[in-house]
């Protein structure tokens, strides 16, 4: 008798993904406090049976029991590729080998990556093009392209009739807890913390991908992580604004400091933005979660980098920073720099080089020899006054 978990979550739809409570960094660099979920989906039609996305390596044994539980695995016919990174696509050779007949579905570049990677002979792999349709008897599933998110690749699912999306990363967010959207009271704030980590950089795409889903009728949104979206008009709403770059008179404060003299710089910087009417996010570098910034960033139109001098440059973590901005193309109009040095500065012309090239416009930067005095904070709370100004436009 199999004990294992496996909800219908549509007519004919079972979740058979694995819950990973104990995963606690992901590609070697985004923090995962909370874990993260593998969602795999069985779709049984009247003829045809289908899985979609497989589960992280490790858990193939635990997620072949549950398929078990529900039908036979030589009855699967198809197994859907949505996405060919390992945490969703690892175990399709696990079951290729147990299920000689499956057929594996996924884009044209998929197809490639499929045999790149996981060794799939090309006449076991069936390719689909963008609104592409496979008929399971009672139901069809339509295939619509959606690269670049997060990886070329990349294609949604859609479950016509029962309107179940599945769009594998997109819409998702790291959490082993909650299966369902409104059993996570905060579960927005996850999602937009995923957001930052995984889709901003692809906006673009995004909103691409956005538009082809317009006129789709969705009840269900069943992600590859995180739980699943049976009230998806919030997630959807929340997307729309993240995609299209909306922000808010916000305003992230991330700093890192030596010996105190740059955080002296930052709190009466927060202080003024405050007083201001701006909401802000404040970020110590040397104990700040990645994603906790990612988050912010999502929806902050301006930043404020504190960034002690090193050897002539910024402080590594700073630096760390500035590039982590750069690389996920965060919808910032504005920003400041605050810098203090103790022999040498060189941090600001450091920040400008590397923020160099970005549509943010650099409002204003300090750099001081020292702690800072009374002086220097007037100078820090008047750019203060002058960047409010600015995101409150």
């Amino acid at each position: 008798m199999s004990w294992r978990n496996t909800p219908r979550i549509s007519e004919n739809v079972y979740w058979v993904g694995v819950k990973d409570w104990n995963r606690r960094i992901f590609d070697a660099l985004i923090p995962l406090p909370n874990g993260t979920s593998y969602n795999s989906y069985l779709v049984l039609g009247s003829e045809t049976k289908v899985l979609i996305d497989t589960v992280n390596p490790g858990f193939e044994e635990e997620w072949e029991e549950k398929i078990r539980k529900i039908t036979d695995l030589e009855d699967i016919e198809y197994i859907i590729m949505n996405h060919a990174e390992p945490d969703h696509a690892g175990a399709i050779p696990y079951i290729m080998k147990l299920n000689q007949k499956a057929k594996l579905v996924t884009s044209t570049r998929g197809a490639k990556m499929a045999q790149t990677y996981y060794k799939i002979s090309e006449n076991r792999i069936m390719p689909v093009q963008d609104q592409q349709i496979l008929n399971l008897g009672d139901k069809n599933l339509r295939f619509i392209e959606a690269p670049m998110l997060h990886w070329p690749e990349t294609m949604f699912t859609y479950l016509e009739g029962e309107g179940v999306l599945f769009p594998c990363d997109f819409f998702g967010s790291h959490l082993a807890y909650g299966l369902y959207d409104d059993e996570v009271e905060d579960l927005l704030v996850h999602a937009q913390r995923y957001f930052g980590e995984i889709m901003m950089p692809f906006r673009v795409m995004a909103q691409r991908a956005m538009e082809k889903l317009e006129n789709l009728e969705i009840n269900t949104i069943a992600p590859s992580h995180g739980p699943i979206h049976r009230n998806p008009r919030r997630i959807l709403d929340a997307y729309k604004k993240w995609v299209n770059g909306e922000t808010r008179k916000k305003a992230i404060l991330v700093y890192v400091t030596m010996w105190g003299s740059t955080e002296k710089m930052i709190k009466p910087m927060a202080d003024a933005l405050a007083s201001e009417g701006v909401e802000i996010s404040l970020h110590n570098l040397s104990v700040a979660d990645i994603g906790d910034i990612a988050r912010d960033l999502v929806d902050s139109k301006a930043l404020v980098l504190g960034a002690p001098t090193v050897l002539g440059g910024m402080h590594p973590l700073a630096v760390y920073a500035s590039y982590l901005v750069k690389a996920l193309r965060p919808p910032l109009k504005f920003a400041a720099v605050l810098s203090s040095y103790g022999w040498g500065g060189g941090a600001v012309k450091h920040v400008q080089e590397l923020l160099g090239g970005s549509k943010i416009e650099v409002v204003g930067a300090l750099e001081i020899n020292g702690p800072p005095t009374e002086s220097d904070i007037r100078r820090v709370i008047e750019l203060g006054e002058v960047l409010a100004k600015k995101i409150k436009e």
